[in-house]
């Protein structure tokens, strides 16, 4: 018993996820050790280092030595050991997640990171303000500690949770996010309300903020081609002891409700973590109607059967995927079919007729939607022209042709046996006028 206990033990912790944690001191250990204990409650092993040890590595030998890396400290200004921007990107390419939060004072290593991801930070010592919806208990008096409504979330549960709804009102002390050119891979979970702005607290406004309004990013991420994610937020104290715990109060009423910071902060770390919106494909399947096997070659005007197998990970388990707007393409330079799959506990699948045009195709899904991972299966197939003894002896469109040239078959025989056996008749009037003419000269001569 002790040794399997043990044999049990070794296997959790094979498989559980690495998690590098880098701090600005010990201090925020403790003010966010909910947070922190959280993740650490779902099965994650978290290693906490100072952001600027020189012993620090994500990569060795071109294996990553940790699955997740999450960065709670704001004001470094250049991480230590074998860790940079550029190493970061690169462990973002080699499929590694990142997590990491901005802060009133701001260092130039985070600066640059946001750079990576599409985003950039306001300028140095501005800070959100809300003058209209800020907290009348944690607020300094700058208006900086703002409440956010749950309707600045994006629509997306795999992302925020629970319904946006159901959440309470969310706290939110930091500097604005600002998305500079098109990025596609780059979307927003929070945005700031209508009445808000970044600015110097501590100067007056008497140029055009950074970030007003509704643009005011608060929250954003960015999912790689590879499936790998980025959370960024501008804020340290989202998801603080502090903020987790308070119970918010709007400046000017004395109506008190628990924030929603805990619950977000949790769906937020489990979707960047891939515990949440994670897919893959388990098994595809194609074949003609009534058989099978896939052949060797489909041929034109073929009904064709198609099946993809989804799974979603949820709660560390396997389970069929229940999305049902997955779509198939059956491509050759541009799409021929487009339709959409049939869900049936997981098992997506549809039937159509090949068009009738030949040449090499491609099974084509190419799935992606807000907070899951981008899934996309290709299964090239050739299709070939109708052999000569495939094609109907009869077409119902060539009708008219066929009467046409079997009624100038028939003419002409008609006209041949007519011109060849045809005789005109003797002229009986002609003949009795001669044999008239004969007697009459034979009568005469007598």
């Amino acid at each position: 018993m002790f040794k399997t206990l043990i044999f049990l033990l070794l296997l959790s912790s094979t498989i559980a996820d690495r998690i590098l944690l880098l701090v600005d001191n010990s201090e925020t250990v403790k003010t966010h050790s909910e947070f922190i204990k959280s993740i650490e409650g779902r099965g994650h092993t978290i290693k906490t280092s100072q952001a600027d040890s020189s012993d620090l590595a994500l990569i060795k030998f071109g294996e990553l030595l940790f699955e997740h890396l999450i960065i709670l400290a704001p004001s470094v200004d250049e991480f230590g050991g074998a860790i940079s921007v550029s190493e970061i990107s690169n462990f973002i390419d080699k499929g590694g997640n990142v997590f990491f939060t901005g802060g009133y004072n701001m260092g130039d290593a985070i600066k640059d990171l946001a750079a990576e991801v599409g985003f950039e930070f306001d300028d140095d010592k501005t800070s959100v303000i809300d003058h209209f919806s800020y907290d009348a208990n944690l607020d300094n008096g700058n208006h900086t500690t703002i409440i956010v409504p749950n309707t600045q979330l994006v629509n997306a549960p795999l992302i925020t949770g629970v319904g946006n709804s159901k959440l309470g009102p969310l706290l939110y002390r930091g500097v604005s996010l600002i998305a500079e050119g098109s990025n596609p891979l780059r979307f927003v979970i929070m945005t700031a309300s209508s009445t808000a702005f970044s600015f110097n607290p501590k100067n007056p406004v008497e140029e055009t903020p950074g970030a007003v309004g509704k643009s005011t990013i608060l929250i954003g991420a960015m999912q790689a081609r590879n499936n790998a994610r980025v959370l960024v937020s501008g804020s340290i104290d989202f998801f603080s002891n502090e903020f987790i715990n308070a119970n918010a109060q709007k400046a000017g009423t004395t109506e008190k409700s628990k924030s929603g910071n805990s619950e977000l902060a949790k769906a937020l770390s489990m979707w960047v973590l891939k515990e949440e919106g994670v897919l893959r494909i388990k098994t595809v399947k194609h074949h003609v109607v009534g058989q099978t096997t896939p052949p060797t070659e489909y041929t034109i005007m073929d009904n064709v059967h198609y099946e993809i197998n989804i799974e979603e990970l949820k709660s560390g388990k396997w389970l069929p995927f229940k999305g049902d707007d997955v779509q198939l393409e059956f491509v050759r330079i541009d799409p021929f079919v487009r339709t959409t799959l049939k869900n049936n506990n997981g098992r997506l699948s549809t039937t159509f007729k090949v068009p009738d045009v030949y040449g090499v195709f491609k099974f084509l899904v190419d799935y992606h939607r807000i907070g899951y991972t981008h899934l996309y299966d290709v299964q090239q197939v050739s299709v070939r022209p109708l052999k000569h003894t495939q094609y109907e002896r009869f077409s119902r469109c060539a009708y008219p042709y066929y009467v046409s040239a079997f009624s100038m078959m028939i003419g002409l025989i008609l006209f041949s046996f007519v011109f060849l056996y045809y005789k005109e008749p003797k002229d009986v009037t002609s003949q009795t006028t001669t044999t008239k003419s004969g007697q009459g000269q034979k009568a005469k001569t007598s």
